[in-house]
């Protein structure tokens, strides 16, 4: 299964999570887990997505969301799970 971590963070406003989860959903990703907070105003949600059954490489993927942030005013990270968990590891 090939991962990504996907992050997002601004200021809250609506439709934030629907943006995303639409454009995932329209390029066949699926959302394994996430969790988002909103702490004063400000909106923060990690997600773990399953891109097997995308069509789309990673650097397009991340491009797109980056673009689907900007949209709503928000900044989205895209990085591989391997990436993500060398970066983190202890």
């Amino acid at each position: 299964m090939k991962k990504a971590i996907i992050t997002v963070v601004g200021k809250d406003t609506v439709g934030i999570i629907a943006a995303i989860c639409t454009y995932l959903s329209g390029q066949h990703i699926n959302i394994l887990d996430i969790s988002q907070t909103i702490v004063d105003g400000w909106f923060n949600m990690m997600m773990v997505a399953d891109l097997s059954e995308s069509a789309q490489d990673f650097s397009t993927l991340s491009d797109a969301l980056r673009a689907v942030g900007e949209e709503k005013g928000v900044i989205v990270h895209c990085q591989s799970e391997e990436i993500f968990q060398q970066m983190h590891r202890i």
